[in-house]
């Protein structure tokens, strides 16, 4: 459906930002009127990584006046192979003034507003109160329902996109004009059954897809042209180079946009979430060790069965001596019981301790009482022990 325009127009263009955006002036649908509405617009990027890298340099190109950017993290070596706003000169740096660099240097034209902080239910209405529209470039459930939640209470847009492996999906959230986040979600899915893209990867060139989808839909809302994807979801899968997409329809029942609300202010959105279950918690509550106890009992010869429960390409990537490979699926659909030695302690493992965490829940159920997990994974394991090999 067509939606009016976001932003009224800026007052005129200089003669540098006429020269400069003379290709979007000459589109009949943009013209003057549309590009001083992308001059006079206020934009948040939630995120400075894999979709927020792609998002903020296009809108920086097409214009947009004020571009806020919230990200609390550093530059890393992994972040580089999709995050394309950083460079190799700005490992170990803030994510938020290197993505500004870029940013600046990109369009001098465009002020940009840093929150350099983690977005929390406590300051997330007064930073989205500042602009006009939204753009989520998150990668955790509990960041995603924050925003979501946020945008309906203070009606404003916003436009979402989420990335795993070769496929993306993106659409338009205005609970004004249709659906919210949580219509098409009501509930996050159980802990640890989705994995991340730190867990499950993701194909580096999928952001760039996913994050110009973004800003495409960007432009529209604050423009006023087109046909938003507001009510649909718009569904990429890269390997087969095809886009699909699905109506999504307002639910009268929405606890945040429906017709009797039951969410009406901020709640704890790790809580809701679950990121790690109550049983993971309850099971790894005196059964955690550390990587160096894991390497004290290596060495003093104890009877311990050592599984990692990531997936294989990870296991490939790096591991811990003596480890086997036994995928966290395995377990949770019981075909990994039966192969478990009765005679030996279970030590689990996983990348950072929450995938571990749920197997160790699983084998305390089974009876598995003694069997523990290594908190801090193989991550901790590195950086404790064996800080020359790789992680990821």
């Amino acid at each position: 459906m067509s939606l009016p325009p976001l932003v009224e127009p800026a007052a005129e263009l200089t003669v540098d930002e006429v020269r400069r955006y003379s290709r979007h002036l000459i589109i009949p649908d943009v013209g003057m009127d549309g590009q001083k509405r992308l001059k006079n617009a206020k934009v948040l990027c939630v995120g400075a990584g894999g979709l927020g890298s792609p998002a903020l340099m296009y809108l920086a190109a097409a214009g947009v006046g004020t571009l806020g950017i919230i990200e609390f993290d550093e530059v890393d070596e992994s972040n580089l192979q999709r995050q394309i706003i950083h460079s190799q000169a700005d490992i170990g740096r803030s994510k938020a003034q290197s993505a500004k660099d870029s940013v600046l240097g990109i369009n001098p034209y465009v002020n940009v507003i840093l929150h350099e902080t983690r977005l929390e239910a406590d300051n997330v209405l007064e930073i989205f109160a500042q602009y006009d529209l939204i753009v989520d470039g998150t990668d955790n459930f509990a960041t995603r329902y924050l925003v979501n939640d946020a945008a309906v209470l203070l009606n404003k847009p916003y436009v979402w996109g989420s990335i795993y492996r070769f496929d993306g999906q993106a659409s338009v959230f205005w609970s004004e004009h249709g659906p919210c986040y949580r219509c098409l979600y009501p509930e996050p899915p159980p802990p640890g059954m989705v994995p991340s893209c730190a867990e499950g990867g993701v194909l580096g060139v999928l952001c760039a897809s996913v994050g110009s989808i973004q800003v495409t839909e960007a432009i529209k809302l604050l423009a006023g042209v087109g046909d938003p994807l507001v009510g649909r979801l718009m569904i990429y899968d890269a390997l087969e180079m095809q886009y699909r997409q699905v109506k999504v329809r307002k639910d009268p029942d929405c606890a945040v946009c429906g017709e009797n609300p039951t969410v009406t202010e901020l709640i704890d959105y790790e809580a809701f979430c679950g990121v790690v279950s109550d049983e993971a918690q309850e099971a790894a509550l005196g059964s955690t060790i550390t990587p160096k106890q894991l390497k004290e009992w290596i060495d003093g010869d104890e009877k311990i069965e050592i599984i990692d429960v990531r997936e294989p390409n990870e296991y490939e990537i790096v591991s811990i001596p003596g480890a086997t490979l036994t995928p966290k699926n395995e377990f949770l659909m019981g075909t990994a019981l039966q192969d478990l030695p009765q005679d030996k302690r279970i030590v689990l493992h996983c990348k950072t301790g929450v995938r571990s965490a749920e197997v160790l829940a699983v084998l305390k159920s089974a009876g598995f009482a003694d069997a523990v997990h290594v908190g801090g994974g193989v991550i901790g394991w590195v950086n404790q022990i064996e800080p020359e090999k790789p992680v990821y």
